[in-house]
């Protein structure tokens, strides 16, 4: 089973206002393991951008001017996508922006009947999935990280990307289930796997050098006696004692 989390940032709430998408964010998911396959494209929208939006996401007209218009990159984020379940966190939204985005190319460009990304691609809102599951709290991407232990401190401005790959996360958490890297047989570590690179706005912080604690005495000796007990009461079948 193959399924792309996906997030867009825009210039605005509204597509039929004329506003349009800047960034697409995408992971891929194969039966329920993250593949470390990625989408990513930042896009000129040809308009001014509300402030309020940059606020949001950082995003400006300055940083997009010399990026490619979504007709440029419709064909890459298309293959990307195609015989997929999308999963985005409040579907309409984003359903709605990419749609008109569709609806604005020629029809040479795409035709009619591949102006609508329900009818090529499954949607799951992750959304209505949540206010489901717990109804009359909240539910945005924040509150379901803290809910299910998600480690969202490095987003300080939201970002297509970095939201597709902690919804993921929760996605998974929410699902039952634990995000896994599934690395395939011909992929070293070393091969490259985004569709586009990512570039300029780093919405991540840098991560610190990590913190060992090390047990003292005490606590190395209380350790060993419990492995001892649950050996002894395993008949000698204490895994953590091999």
């Amino acid at each position: 089973m193959r399924q792309i989390v996906l997030d867009t940032e825009t210039t605005g709430l509204e597509p039929q206002e004329g506003h349009r998408i800047i960034e697409i964010g995408c992971v891929e998911l194969i039966n329920r393991k993250l593949t470390g396959k990625r989408y990513h494209v930042y896009i000129n929208p040809e308009r001014n951008i509300d402030q309020g939006a940059v606020d949001v996401h950082g995003l400006d007209n300055a940083f997009l001017k010399d990026k490619p218009v979504f007709e440029q990159i419709v064909d890459d984020f298309m293959r990307f996508v195609e015989n997929s379940e999308l999963i985005i966190h409040n579907a309409p939204f984003d359903v709605g922006f990419i749609n008109a985005e569709l609806n604005r190319l020629d029809e040479a460009k795409l035709p009619v009947d591949k102006r609508n990304i329900t009818k090529l691609c499954g949607v799951l809102d992750t959304l209505a999935m949540a206010k489901k599951k717990h109804p009359g709290q909240r539910n945005g991407l924040d509150a379901l990280c803290k809910r299910y232990n998600v480690n969202n401190s490095h987003r300080e401005l939201h970002g297509a990307l970095l939201d597709a790959e902690i919804l993921a996360e929760v996605y998974l958490a929410m699902t039952g289930g634990q995000a896994e890297l599934l690395l395939e047989p011909d992929m070293g570590a070393g091969t490259a796997r985004q569709s586009i690179a990512t570039e300029g706005v780093a919405a991540r912080k840098p991560r610190g050098k990590l913190t060992v604690i090390h047990c003292n005495q005490t606590e190395q000796a209380a350790h060993e006696a419990r492995l001892a007990a649950i050996d002894k009461s395993s008949g000698g079948r204490c895994v953590w004692s091999q």
